[in-house]
């Protein structure tokens, strides 16, 4: 017997399973975490998510799931950051292969249930973007989210849906989310976050980076993104609240067009139609726009110069925390250069690391 934690946008998702996985049950007979290994192209320059042939070294645990070890490898010139997860925490990790649209994640979803006979099933979002319409402005990339819902609703066994940090994706406000969360499962402490600790110290997720921020007692506006979202790190940051499958099926008008998809690209052409968009699409737009783009230098005294101005609009906009992903963006940097980025600046002005956040000075 064992668990099964579905992390229902992949990425970051994955890592806030880990740690409600450890602050639950403890560190003994850690849960399986299906997840899609989409990391965006922080890490990952080709567009949207891999598929099982996307890596060497997979070891197979069903016929259509596998696992990624630590030994596994993307293939290139694709990236991931799921086989170092593996190598730094204790859980299992099984991927999610989104090519054969909502019927083959159910059809995976169903063949670990038959072989891990979980003792429970959780589909955890972070932020709530699950929870979304589709045509909310704000809303950002509800493509794998409802997916991942679409595919939990086909499940023949009880599934039990968690929303962490509600609003902290910057996609829904809390407030948008507040009449649809339900009871209150845990909050997150500071202690909670020591599971996953390392793993913050090089994970992109900006999210998964601000629940922890918000465990840890970080409150303010936290700036995240390309554009520069601001999102309230506030008392509701760090909890984690139950909400009804029926009612999100319901409201998520994507994951109701995709139930009975057989591929993607009906996924991204419905996403296109009910949100205006695919995700997808701005992954392949922007990574045109980046190969195009020269590369600079990473230059220590240029690069605390423009970090200073940055700051000083930063505070006249009323932020106090951004992430350095944002900052990478923001000085026109380019993904591969965010960790230089982060240690220069920690220990440059270590007092301003609100770990994992950078606090404006």
């Amino acid at each position: 017997m064992t668990r099964l934690i579905v992390a229902a946008g992949g990425g970051g998702d994955a890592v806030a399973a880990a740690m409600l996985d450890a602050a639950l049950y403890g560190d003994e007979d850690p849960a399986v975490i299906l997840t899609y290994a989409w990391d965006r192209l922080l890490v990952d320059p080709v567009p949207g998510p891999q598929s099982v042939h996307d890596f060497t070294g997979l070891e197979q645990l069903t016929p259509s799931v596998s696992t990624v070890p630590a030994e596994a490898h993307p293939i290139a010139p694709a990236g991931s950051t799921l086989p170092r997860l593996a190598a730094e925490l204790p859980h299992t990790f099984a991927m999610i292969d989104p090519y054969q649209g909502a019927l083959g994640v159910a059809r995976q979803l169903e063949e670990l249930v038959s072989r891990l006979g979980p003792e429970s099933i959780d589909l955890l979002d972070v932020g709530g973007d699950v929870l979304a319409r589709g045509d909310e402005p704000t809303l950002k990339s509800p493509l794998a989210d409802a997916l991942t819902l679409a595919a939990c609703c086909q499940v023949d066994a009880p599934v039990r849906l968690l929303i962490a940090g509600p609003g902290l994706d910057g996609e829904l406000p809390h407030e948008d989310l507040r009449g649809v969360l339900g009871s209150l499962v845990h909050t997150f402490t500071a202690k909670d976050t020591e599971s996953i600790s390392s793993v913050l110290e090089w994970h992109p997720s900006e999210a998964t980076g601000m629940l922890a921020a918000t465990a840890r007692g970080v409150r303010g506006t936290c700036e995240v993104r390309d554009a520069g979202l601001p999102v309230p790190l506030t008392d509701e940051g760090p909890t984690v609240h139950e909400a009804d499958m029926d009612e999100a099926l319901s409201r998520n008008r994507l994951a109701r067009a995709v139930v009975a998809t057989e591929t993607l690209e009906e996924v991204e052409t419905h996403s296109r139609e009910i949100c205006g968009y695919s995700e997808i699409d701005y992954e392949r737009n922007k990574a045109a726009w980046i190969s195009e783009r020269p590369s600079l230098e990473l230059n220590p005294a240029a690069v605390l110069a423009e970090l200073g101005q940055f700051e000083t609009e930063a505070r006249g906009r009323g932020v106090t925390h951004t992430t350095f992903r944002h900052i990478t963006e923001a000085l026109n940097l380019n993904g591969n250069q965010r960790q230089a980025l982060r240690e220069l600046l920690i220990n440059s002005r270590p007092e301003q690391y609100a770990a994992p956040l950078w606090r404006i000075a």
